[in-house]
This record gives C-alpha cells, sequence and structure tokens, in this order.
C-alpha cells in the first residue's frame, strides 16, 4: 500500500521554516488550512476595527490557498473562527454565511486572548475534502510556493499569498 502524497503549500512567509509550519497542506483527498490573519495585498492589516471586513479578507487569503491545493470553497467541510472579541461573532457569522450558506460546513466559533498582531480581530482555519478524481497521482510529495512580496517596516510574519505559483520537488 503506497502512502499518499503530500503537497506542501508555502505563503512565502520567513516564518514558516523558522516555526515549522505551512498556509495549507494536502495529504491525499484532505487539505488543511493554517490560522489565516487578515493580511492586506502587500502587508499590513486590512480594515483595523472591522471584524467584518477582516473576515473577508480570511476566507479570499483561504480561497487561493485552497485553488493552488486543487480544492475550492465548496470541499470545505469544517472551519474555525478565532475572535478577540466574543462581540464579533455575528458580523463575522454573516460573512461566514455569504461564503459558505449554501456549503453548510460544520462551524467552531472562539475567543481568544490576542492573536500576533493586536490589529487582527479574527482569523480562520479550514479543511476540506476535495472529490476523488481530483487527488494528487504523484508518488513523491511536493511543495507549493505562494509567492509573497515583503511588507514594509513590519517585523510581523508574512502570511499572504500572492497568485504566483511555483512547484518545488
Amino acid at each position: 500500500m503506497s502512502q499518499s502524497p503530500r503537497l506542501n503549500i508555502s505563503s512565502g512567509s520567513p516564518m514558516e521554516p523558522l516555526i515549522g509550519f505551512s498556509r495549507a497542506v494536502r495529504v491525499g483527498p484532505f487539505i488543511s488550512i493554517a490560522g489565516t490573519a487578515p493580511i492586506a495585498e502587500g502587508g499590513g492589516t486590512v480594515a483595523p476595527g472591522d471584524a467584518a471586513a477582516q473576515a473577508r479578507r480570511c476566507l479570499q487569503i483561504i480561497e487561493t490557498a485552497l485553488r493552488a491545493a486543487g480544492g475550492t470553497l465548496a470541499d470545505v467541510v469544517r472551519t474555525r473562527v478565532l475572535l478577540t472579541r466574543i462581540e464579533d461573532w455575528e458580523a463575522v457569522a454573516v460573512v461566514h454565511g455569504e461564503t459558505f450558506g449554501t456549503i453548510r460546513p460544520v462551524c467552531t466559533v472562539m475567543q481568544v486572548v490576542s492573536f500576533v498582531d493586536p490589529d487582527w480581530l479574527v482569523e480562520f482555519e479550514v479543511d476540506a475534502i476535495v472529490p476523488a478524481a481530483d487527488n494528487l497521482q504523484s508518488d513523491q510529495g511536493a511543495h507549493l510556493l505562494l509567492r509573497h512580496h515583503p511588507r514594509p517596516s513590519s517585523a510581523l510574519p508574512l502570511l499572504h499569498p500572492r497568485a504566483e505559483l511555483e512547484r518545488d520537488r
């Protein structure tokens, strides 16, 4: 019995090898997306103080990572919503419903004390299962890099992906 190939998807963040994580990992039909923060294109935080706008950005980043892994939002079976202010749950739930209203994955909403960047109000984690016909066919794992561009004047990790893709074997 052969082991399913593994696809690691990187945002290009210098923190990934230091901490030992990937933006997303696909093994067989399973895709897991790491905690995704509301990073703006080019760096910084999207809409400080606006949890709904931040949630939309998180889900855009997640959709990009899912597509890089061969999945779509329709393949999502579980979401986890982490909030620093539990009172934002309704605004974020509306955004979740806009994205997943017809898909209806299981969902957990929880409050956390804080994130790495105090401007982040929300993060999402997502798990997906892709149809069997879409399973990776390679006998070896691969790494996929979602290129990023450095954030100006910030020491925080770069966690947002760009559309440019590279396969690295």
